[in-house]
């Protein structure tokens, strides 16, 4: 009964974030990068191939985007000192900051649209995201 409305709005929500995220961190950065950075600032250093359960992607399309990560000095790849067929995604010093103003644009955004409704509202908001989520 509620499914179409609930579509339409998770719909408007998701292309309003996805938009302004793609306005605001370019030409730097993309979404799908920030979304690499966030993964890897939370575990230091990945194998490329760890990135795919995160990613929910192909092995190709994590090569791409690595690439290009390269290219823009987000991160570095580094051969293991013991075994030099793995090869380590490290961010940098760069991948770190941009990493940073991509999450705090992304809160900006997130708070300019809870800040509609109340704090109790807000609550019940997660709670209930958090119970279909699940």
């Amino acid at each position: 009964m509620y499914s179409n409305q609930f579509v339409k709005l998770w719909s408007k929500i998701s292309r309003d974030l996805r938009t302004y995220m793609e306005t605001q961190l370019a030409p730097t950065l993309t979404e799908g990068q920030l979304n690499v950075l966030e993964v890897l600032l939370a575990q230091d250093q990945m194998k490329p191939s760890d990135l795919l359960e995160h990613l929910n992607t192909t092995p190709a399309a994590v090569t791409t985007l690595l690439d290009r990560m390269e290219k823009n000095e987000l991160i570095v790849r580094q051969r293991d000192e013991k075994d030099r067929r793995i090869v380590w995604i490290i961010p940098t010093e760069k991948g770190k900051s941009e990493c940073a103003r991509g999450v705090e644009l992304r809160n900006e955004f997130i708070h300019s649209q809870l800040d509609r409704i109340s704090s109790h509202n807000q609550q019940l908001l997660v709670y209930l995201l958090g119970k279909v989520a699940n």
